[in-house]
């Protein structure tokens, strides 16, 4: 799977929630997201541009964990990238195995999220304990699909939100590592 994905900081996320009201946006679920993010032992994936994170996600409704595989960012403009999920059923597990092929845990990112969902769009508003307020747009594609046209509809929708500027291809984990610097 393709995940085009673009974010970008934004004011408020009061001001963002009556945007997204105006058009029409569904709010489909709240979540709290634990990520912890490994390196690989062979290779750096700060210099990769790769992840491979353990997600831990609690909402009133469910409590899940996953294990994701990101690939390099494959253009300039977003964070278009491969994407490989599978959900798993115990997270410590998953870490000893990981620990035991000599990856190493980097940092745990913590986020509560509001999912909204408008057309084949699926918008997030993201308070990242650290960190300014975001929102990501993004939209999943099948294997070999031209990814342009939906990058280019979600630059289209930001606009029509309102935010024109401030747009962020690192990742999470990176603003939180720059911030440590």
């Amino acid at each position: 799977m393709i995940e085009v994905e673009v974010k970008a900081k934004i004011n408020s996320f009061d001001e963002m929630r009556e945007r997204l009201d105006e058009i029409n946006a569904v709010k489909v679920k709240t979540e709290h997201q634990e990520d912890r993010y490994f390196n690989s032992p062979v290779k750096d994936f700060a210099q990769t541009d790769e992840a491979l994170r353990i997600r831990e996600t609690k909402s009133d409704e469910k409590h899940n964990l996953f294990i994701t595989y990101k690939g390099p960012k494959i253009d300039k403009k977003s964070k278009t990238r491969q994407e490989v999920e599978m959900e798993i059923e115990d997270a410590d597990k998953c870490s000893k195995i990981f620990e035991f092929l000599e990856f190493k845990e980097v940092r745990t990112v913590i986020k509560d999220r509001e999912y909204y969902q408008f057309e084949n769009y699926e918008i997030s508003l993201d308070n990242v304990h650290g960190l300014d307020p975001y929102m990501e747009i993004e939209i999943s594609l099948d294997d070999g699909s031209d990814y342009s046209k939906a990058q280019s509809s979600i630059f289209e929708l930001f606009e029509r939100l309102g935010i024109t500027d401030g747009f962020e291809r690192t990742s999470y984990l990176e603003l939180l590592e720059e911030l440590d610097k």
